[in-house]
């Protein structure tokens, strides 16, 4: 080993990464004073939200100490658990068909059909993953991030292009906010917006994204098939060969067809249940259980032996789904603390008196780097929303262009910020580092773009519907 390279720095594993960032919770709980909104629920809704003019300072009864500081790992688990519990199913469910060979074969199938197109293909998937985060799917997509990583290993690409094409692909699509009910929906119902009103203009904000994210994937992907010692995993990269990348690229057979044609209906299923049925992740998990007993049916695997393979598969994504407990141990302590009240109190403070615009470009900022502390959309809406909507009143600014604030501001970031992007690169096996290096410019042209949409909707008049 080359001793320059191993005295150089090298990111941390991810949960070394997240346990600093329960640390700096604990160092603001000792610099921010803590603070209370009373909290009531709306009749119209039923959602609990904050109550703008209430706002107090307070004593914390509870501050963070020693030993609460290693419980919230432990409580952070038991908040995480609907999510870990739903990674653990699906993942272990869609091993039975990856190990069935169905998706060699598929892959196969679209190899034969595209050669020398290989980019049209990452285009196709790309698309898939937007639509997923279109529809809403976050944590949801994750299962299937290990396939976009298999995609684009028989396209002959490196590991980070299946993760850019599925993580990338995520973000544009929920960012967008077109039919997201965790952030365009909760938002809009907090100002009393009808569901999903001024999609439109959104739409137009997803082509925005949709043509930059492509762009970067583009740009890689001709970058390290040039030259591939500029692969950002390069190592990895220039040590695979042919074979290694065309491995388990079986024949299709009518199993195969068929075991892929269940696992269409799965996705079409979580859409629609998703979408249309108010489904969470106890359905989805539950699915994906009758989606294993199916796959078992078609090919034949004996309940122990699907056992077997389930646990395998489940294994896979422990680092995953353990980084989100550790994720989740961070809001733990932020609600332990009495700071997130404080923060928003701040936020509100510095608005008074702003002109429109520059009040939309503080909203904006300050949604972004809050999403540094608190990931979940829905859960910064009920905190934020309801102070944003009084001041937007008095700034004369329409509502719909908050929530379009709002939801530029917090979707982004999503997969920037390590609480909720080192979940996603645990599960397609890539190193933080390395992701920032592929993802800022993408990043930081998704960032300047979506506050020039905000401005053209603010100039616009982006009304109410």
């Amino acid at each position: 080993m080359d001793k320059k390279t191993a005295r150089g720095f090298h990111m941390p594993h991810v949960f070394v990464i997240l346990l600093i960032i329960m640390l700096f919770v604990v160092l603001l709980s000792y610099i921010i004073p803590s603070g209370s909104y009373e909290r009531i629920t709306e009749s119209g809704t039923g959602m609990t939200v904050i109550d703008p003019d209430t706002f107090q300072y307070v004593e914390n009864e509870t501050p963070i100490a020693f030993m609460d500081f290693f419980e919230a790992v432990y409580n952070g688990f038991v908040n995480g658990a609907t999510i870990m519990g739903t990674l653990f199913i699906s993942s272990g469910m869609i091993y039975l068909l990856e190990i069935s060979g169905a998706f060699g074969a598929g892959i196969h199938v679209i190899l034969e059909r595209t050669k020398g197109k290989e980019f049209s293909v990452v285009c196709i998937f790309y698309t898939i993953f937007v639509i997923f985060g279109v529809l809403g799917y976050g944590e949801a997509a994750y299962p299937f991030y290990p396939l976009a990583v298999t995609i684009g290993f028989a396209l002959g690409y490196d590991r980070m292009v299946g993760t850019g094409l599925a993580i990338v692909g995520s973000t544009v699509g929920f960012t967008s906010g077109l039919m997201n009910t965790f952030t365009t929906g909760v938002a809009q119902q907090i100002v009393g917006l009808p569901l999903f009103s001024g999609i439109g203009f959104r739409a137009v904000g997803l082509a925005v994204f949709y043509l930059i994210g492509l762009t970067g994937l583009y740009t890689y992907c001709r970058k390290i098939k040039k030259d591939p010692s500029l692969s950002l995993v390069s190592a990895e990269y220039m040590g695979q060969k042919k074979e290694d990348r065309m491995e388990n690229m079986e024949d299709m057979t009518p199993r195969r067809v068929l075991g892929l044609l269940v696992f269409l209906g799965i996705i079409i299923t979580q859409g629609y249940g998703c979408i249309r049925l108010g489904w969470s992740f106890p359905q989805i998990g539950a699915i994906y259980v009758i989606m294993g007993i199916l796959l078992a049916v078609i090919f034949q695997i004996g309940p122990s032996k699907a056992c077997q393979l389930f646990c395998q598969g489940a294994v896979r994504v422990f680092p995953a789904v353990f980084a989100v407990g550790l994720a989740q141990s961070v809001v733990v302590l932020m609600n332990q603390a009495c700071i997130m009240d404080t923060i928003v109190h701040g936020m509100s403070a510095l608005l008074e008196n702003k002109s429109a615009i520059l009040a939309l470009l503080i909203i904006f900022v300050f949604v972004t780097l809050f999403n540094f502390l608190v990931v979940s959309g829905s859960g910064k809406a009920v905190i934020v929303m309801p102070i944003l909507q009084p001041l937007g009143k008095i700034l004369h600014i329409n509502q719909q262009v908050l929530v379009l604030t709002y939801q530029y501001g917090d979707g982004i970031t999503n997969s920037f910020w390590p609480g909720s992007s080192l979940v996603q690169l645990a599960m397609c096996g890539v190193d933080y580092g390395a992701w920032i290096k592929f993802c800022w410019k993408i990043y930081l042209s998704f960032i300047v773009s979506a506050f020039l949409l905000v401005m053209v909707a603010y100039g616009i008049g982006y009304g109410p519907f």
